[in-house]
């Protein structure tokens, strides 16, 4: 059963390293993402699953890829030689596929935090994956364990500003809002609502992963939190958490 979710963005520049002299200028999300992370590990799972954006997939192999713990990423390809790993070393840590990016962010902020409460593994979902595959997907992680855990990674729109990577839409703000509202009240039919082409002509990479988290939370009763909300450079950037009463979670403007 799913007792936990922690939401944050994925973008390589929450990595100072990858940010260079840009780095302050996330800090606030980068404490937004910690506060998440403290409440997963408060509430005590048995099995923490990192949820993300599979970059490398194509529209016919849309996954769900699986990644154990100890895969390896990097940040190479963003111009920085810097290495990371998902959870404790494993027995396939030199071997297998390198975690895409968004898992790699997730990595860092798992390794920056200490993670250590519960045995980890990574899942990655293509952006065509459709909406009632994420679901399932999700269903299938919160029958794993006892008390299952989700990291979900994955970016609003990218069309917020004239110099988003998007460019300017009109529809990108409604859209962000309408997530943030669902993820602040802990609202899985409204992300299982999602458009799913909408999100696609707005560059959402979260879409996925958010319905996985849908999937997961169906017949839980966990309350929402929201964290950070802001776009810089033009994305729409939101941490959140979900979690039983009793569990506290910090605010963050």
């Amino acid at each position: 059963m799913l007792v936990a979710a922690a939401v944050c963005p994925c973008p390589p520049l929450l990595v100072p390293e990858v940010a260079a002299g840009a780095a302050p200028e996330l800090d606030t999300a980068r404490a937004a993402c910690a506060d998440a992370l403290d409440v997963l590990a408060a509430a005590r799972p048995d099995r923490l699953v990192v949820v993300g954006p599979d970059d490398g997939a194509g529209p016919g192999d849309a996954g769900p890829r699986t990644y154990p713990e100890g895969a390896r990423g990097s940040f190479r390809g963003f111009g920085v030689d810097l290495g990371v790993r998902l959870g404790r070393p494993g027995r396939d840590a030199g071997a297998g596929r390198e975690l895409p990016y968004a898992l790699a962010v997730a990595a860092w902020l798992l390794e920056r935090a200490g993670w250590a409460a519960a045995p980890v593994e990574g899942l990655a979902v293509g952006e065509a994956l459709a909406a009632e595959r994420c679901l399932d997907a999700g269903r299938e992680i919160a029958a794993r364990a006892g008390r299952v855990a989700l990291l979900v990674m994955g970016d609003a729109s990218a069309c917020r500003t004239l110099k988003a990577p998007g460019y300017l839409d009109e529809r990108a703000a409604p859209f962000d809002a309408a997530v943030a509202r669902a993820l602040g009240a802990a609202d899985a039919p409204a992300l299982a609502a999602l458009d799913a082409g909408l999100a696609r002509a707005l560059r959402v990479s979260g879409r996925a992963p958010w319905q996985v988290l849908a999937g997961a939370a169906q017949g839980t009763a966990l309350d929402g939190a929201l964290l950070y909300e802001d776009a810089p450079y033009g994305v729409g950037y939101l941490v959140a958490t979900w979690s039983r009463s009793g569990i506290p979670a910090g605010h963050r403007p």
